[in-house]
Formats: structure tokens, C-alpha cells, sequence
């Protein structure tokens, strides 16, 4: 049944901890389609594994699989397209697999997300700062707006018309 226009469209939030380089892919056709499958989830990083999982429940005339990808961004960008799309005629439904991981795992995956995180921060600074000081005490504006000049330790206005 197709969604009517009038509903926002559902969004699934996941948190560092629940995202994972590995990966669960479930209404995988059981046509010996493993290899398939694989070529598909490469295109997005590269794998270490992926393998049917015979002690999965799953649907009839479906396989389950196991992917593993060698980092989570990898993981998450594939996740991201792949999770309903179409393969072979069956509609793949892709999920995280965080209880595999290791403890290594976890920390070199929190490890990485922190880096992340400081490295936004440290760009979205250096860019604010970029544009604060393009603005220079002799310069006007055509509306005669107040121009702001931000440095780490204080705020100091500078007027047009002065």
C-alpha cells in the first residue's frame, strides 16, 4: 500500500553502538547466489567475509548471510542502499550485526567515530573563524547591518559609519 503523501516517512536512528561492520542479510533466493551477493555488497568497500548462515531461521526457499566488511563505513553506506532493494527478485532486508564484534572491534569502531566526530568540529571551527574574518573594519554593507568580528577570547562590533 503506498504511502500518502500527508505522512512523513519513517526514519530509523541508529547510534554509534548499534551501527557495525558486520552485516545481516536476510531473503537472500536460495539459488546458490552467494558469490552474487558478494560482488554486490563489494561495490561498496571491501569484504572479509560473507557466507550463508545455515542455523538462521529464515523463509522458505530464502537464505540468510553473514557480511562482514572490513570498516563500518563501508557497512553503513551499503546498508543504507541496499537494505530493500531488490536482488534476484527477493527484497533484501539488511540489518547490523553489532553482536558479533569483538571487543576490539568496538573499541577500534568507537575509536574511529570519535576521530570523526573531532574532525568535524575542527573543520566547522576553522570555517566559521574563515568566514568572521573575511569582514575587516573599513568594510560596509549595503544595509548598514552591523558587522560582528568573533575572536577565541572576545566580541568586538564594528560600525560602518565610524
Amino acid at each position: 500500500m503506498p504511502r500518502g503523501r500527508d505522512k512523513p516517512a519513517t526514519v530509523r536512528v541508529y547510534t554509534v553502538c548499534d551501527e557495525s561492520k558486520y552485516l545481516i542479510v536476510r531473503n537472500v533466493p536460495s539459488l546458490g547466489c552467494g558469490d552474487e551477493l558478494g560482488t554486490l555488497f563489494s561495490s561498496y568497500g571491501p569484504l572479509e567475509e560473507c557466507k550463508a548462515m545455515d542455523a538462521e531461521d529464515c523463509e522458505e526457499y530464502t537464505d540468510v548471510f553473514f557480511i562482514k566488511f572490513s570498516q563500518v563505513s563501508n557497512a553503513r553506506f551499503a546498508k543504507r542502499k541496499l537494505d530493500e532493494s531488490v536482488f534476484l527478485g527477493n527484497r533484501l532486508q539488511v540489518s547490523y550485526a553489532p553482536q558479533f564484534e569483538s571487543i576490539l572491534d568496538t573499541k577500534e569502531k568507537l575509536e574511529v567515530r570519535r576521530k570523526e566526530v573531532l574532525g568535524r568540529i575542527r573543520s566547522s571551527v576553522g570555517s566559521r573563524s574563515e568566514r568572521l574574518t573575511q569582514y575587516s573594519p573599513g568594510q560596509g554593507s549595503s544595509s548598514g547591518n552591523l558587522h560582528h568580528h568573533m575572536s577565541p577570547n572576545k566580541r568586538t562590533i564594528f560600525h560602518p559609519s565610524r
